[in-house]
């Protein structure tokens, strides 16, 4: 690993030309060895990607392009080769898996004539010489009945199945350097630790460098040899992962730590990082971190910082000039844990707020010319779940278990199949016409992706004001003004926000406008669809502040659906985990997360990545993909894919049991 594959010295990368051109990527340098894996970590735009490209030579045209630097594979400067001869180098000695496969991989191509392609460019392989090449890939990444998956098109794969094909298209070119732009950022937990797993297995066997980019500290701390940690186009640390995730110096990298979410945090708020990310079409002046640091000094604003070397270490920042020193960061591998008075103490109402029974939603499968059903998708099957007021309720699961389906059923905006859905002591699911859209202020959603939930064409005074207007909220306009402007200031933005586009916000900044819609009409229960499974760790730590704080001073109830445990773990009070449209586990947050009943939450809470050495379980492997809700295995769902099943659970499906106060679980070997 002492031998260097690729350096990069002074990489400048452009945006658009003249004065106002953006400084995507400003200066950044470091090497990468034969067998290394080394991980670049920074919120988005910060210029992870965009320095990944440009080792590619992928950036978009006409507007980007590298304006210094050098980019040195093995000696040779990739920089100074002709397209013709770069060609030869992307895809056979450098290859890239792309941050989303499914925009990535051709939809009109099969899998196998996709790997065919890499095969044909780069190994002279045609024909059943390379049909078999495609099998031994496949096989080699993982993707079971690999003759009949090659003859597939993407759509016909699940998502961890669609990074796998990428991965295979990578390793086709039998590359030097790989490069992994966040491979699994929208991954299942139990997903995200298969693919991470496979990469370490690759390239151990093929003796790979693996350059990683990514936004989570968890990732890393299980994958990297080294790290750099970029700020507005800009490397300010470099360390082994041992150094930084035991003391990070620059206040950037602290700051990220302490924006986790843990559930030793309950109670309290996360640490934020004030500001945002400044624009990059201007050069600097001083530390481009000082607006928002909390060391900052005079000379931060005048002076760019220095490049400091400090025990193999490389920092970029003025503490560490002269006699100046940052205080020393708290240890990571034994983190303090006081114990936070945990709000569901305080909170058990007899009468629930929302009351959940035997709810269910089946969508018929039509076929032929006059649309027959011929069977049914049981997304939803047979679900139960209370919610009280001023409580929060997580449901997890694998996508495609049914999360989202139910929420929208509880809301009415999917009619359920059958059940009971109660709010407050009315049956939702006999209201119709008026009668429901009245009772629709008591109960919304915030959706996953703000930005597809808003209309781009209505300014956000518009967006916020219409359930305002829909539901007679305000005598007059200058009253919902008010209210609207109010609502903004409440979750963070600024009054002039007001008369601006969807497209001119940050994604927090989208979500945050989508709480403040929400909150419009004055619901008791909110619906939270993955609200920050796309944020960055300082973003995502800023809306779990908000929700804390909105849910403390207006009493609101939550229906929190997730995949990201330590999430639930810092905000919930109780948890139901959901396989196949059916829960099969619920209880208290602690006792769920910290003890688990069901092997399926073992599962999951094992593939969850950890900082900390001491809290990491040995991962366990769900051979396997989810199984079709169209055609639910017998017994119980989970057991094809279970490590402790037993014969029983073939043939019957477990009844519910109440193994500890609060905590039930749907299992035939728990306890």
């Amino acid at each position: 690993m002492n031998e260097p594959l690729l350096e990069v010295q002074d990489l400048q990368v452009r945006i658009g030309r003249g004065p106002r051109a953006v400084r995507a990527v400003d200066g950044v340098s470091f090497v990468l060895h034969r067998g290394e894996t080394f991980a670049l970590l920074g919120e988005s735009g910060c210029g992870k990607s965009m320095t990944a490209l440009s080792i590619m030579r992928l950036l978009p045209r006409p507007a980007g392009r590298i304006v210094g630097g050098s980019v040195r594979l093995d000696g040779q400067d990739l920089l100074d080769l002709p397209e013709r001869d770069m060609r030869q180098v992307r895809g056979g000695r450098i290859a890239m898996i792309f941050q989303e496969p499914m925009t990535s991989l051709n939809p009109v191509l099969t899998v196998g004539q996709q790997i065919a392609e890499v095969l044909a460019l780069h190994k002279g392989l045609r024909g059943r010489a390379a049909e078999s090449r495609v099998r031994e890939l496949l096989d080699a990444v993982g993707i079971p009945d690999s003759a009949r998956r090659m003859k597939e098109y993407p759509h016909q794969l699940s998502g961890g199945m669609k990074q796998r094909v990428m991965i295979a298209m990578a390793l086709a070119g039998e590359p030097e350097l790989l490069i992994a732009d966040e491979p699994t950022t929208a991954l299942d937990v139990t997903i995200q630790a298969q693919v991470l797993e496979l990469l370490q297995s690759l390239q151990a066997r093929y003796h790979m460098a693996l350059l990683l980019i990514t936004h989570d500290l968890g990732v890393v701390a299980g994958m990297a040899d080294r790290l750099a940690v970029m700020y507005a186009g800009q490397l300010v640390e470099q360390a082994t992962r041992a150094d930084f995730f035991r003391e990070p110096l620059h206040p950037y990298g602290r700051k990220l730590f302490e924006a986790l979410p843990e559930m030793d945090k309950r109670g309290r708020p996360l640490t934020v990082i004030p500001g945002t990310v400044p624009p990059l079409d201007r050069p600097f002046t001083g530390c481009p971190f000082a607006p928002r640091c909390d060391y900052r000094m005079a000379r931060c604003e005048a002076e760019p910082p220095p490049l400091h070397r400090i025990d193999g270490r490389e920092v970029r920042c003025h503490l560490y000039g002269g006699e100046v020193h940052v205080p020393p960061a708290p240890e990571r591998t034994a983190p303090d844990r006081p114990r936070a008075r945990r709000r569901s103490d305080a909170r058990s109402p007899e009468t629930p707020l929302l009351e959940v029974r035997g709810l269910k939603v089946h969508f018929p499968i039509r076929r032929g010319l006059l649309r027959r059903t011929v069977g049914h998708v049981h997304a939803v099957d047979g679900v139960d779940l209370r919610i009280g007021q001023g409580q929060t309720l997580a449901l997890v699961g694998e996508s495609g278990c049914g999360k989202t389906t139910a929420g929208k059923a509880i809301l009415q905006l999917l009619r359920p199949t059958a059940g009971s859905v109660r709010f407050d002591g009315t049956e939702l699911t006999r209201l119709r016409g008026e009668a429901l859209r009245r009772r629709r202020r008591e109960f919304q959603i915030i959706f996953q992706d703000p930005y597809s939930s808003m209309n781009p064409r209505m300014m956000i005074r518009d967006i916020v004001e219409e359930g305002m207007r829909a539901q007679g909220i305000g005598r007059t306009a200058r009253e919902r003004h008010a209210r609207a402007r109010d609502l903004l200031l409440r979750v963070g933005l600024r009054e002039e926000h007001l008369d601006r586009y969807p497209h001119e916000f940050s994604g927090g900044q989208r979500q945050r406008i989508c709480i403040a819609r929400a909150l419009a009409v004055e619901p008791r229960l909110i619906v939270c669809d993955e609200p920050t499974s796309a944020l960055d760790v300082s973003v995502q730590a800023q809306i779990l502040n908000l929700l804390s704080e909105l849910q403390r001073d207006f009493g609101l109830a939550y229906l929190f659906i997730t995949h990201n445990l330590s999430v639930v773990g810092y905000l919930a009070d109780r948890v139901a985990v959901m396989y196949l449209g059916r829960l099969v586990e619920e209880g208290p947050v602690a006792g769920v997360l910290e003890a688990p009943l069901h092997p399926y939450t073992e599962a999951l809470i094992s593939a969850v990545p950890r900082i900390d050495p001491e809290q990491r379980r040995e991962i366990i492997r769900l051979e396997g993909d989810l199984p079709s809700p169209t055609r639910p295995p017998s017994g119980c769902h989970f057991h094809p894919r279970c490590p402790k099943a037993q014969p029983i659970c073939a043939r019957s499906y477990p009844e519910q049991r109440e193994l500890r106060p609060g905590h039930w679980v749907k299992c035939h070997v728990a306890g």
